[in-house]
């Protein structure tokens, strides 16, 4: 297993990796809205978070080699099942045909207060 990290994101708010890979897989945790510049949760609804999600994780697989092309799953936390439509405009932005698959669950919370969090799986 390798550590992946990248200076373009903020640093882990616990003890984690950002992402790791594991042979042909990449595992990334959970990415919320984190600021790179502040580590703060960006302002804004689910659509600005899911957007700057989706720039932490390209930061990510570019450190590893990998693209969203390359992801298989997707596992999204949302705070308020009713964000749904919003955080799916935005992530249909970043996939073409075949999608990956995904799991979208509603959770009580999440750290740092975000609404969105987001992981993936590439192979």
């Amino acid at each position: 297993m390798k550590p992946i990290t990248s200076d373009r994101i903020a640093k882990p708010a616990g003890p984690f990796s950002p992402a790791v890979r594991d042979g042909d897989r990449l595992y990334t945790s959970g990415q919320i809205a984190q600021d790179p510049a502040t580590g703060k949760v960006i302002e804004g609804g689910v659509a600005a978070q899911t957007e700057q999600i989706f720039r932490n994780l390209e930061a990510l697989m570019s450190a590893a080699g990998t693209s969203f092309a390359d992801v298989v799953k997707v596992n999204v936390y949302l705070t308020d099942m009713r964000d749904f439509t919003a955080m799916n405009e935005v992530y249909a932005r970043h996939f073409e045909a075949p999608y990956p698959a995904r799991t979208t669950v509603a959770v009580a919370e999440l750290p740092l207060g975000a609404i969105i969090e987001i992981e993936m799986i590439a192979g």
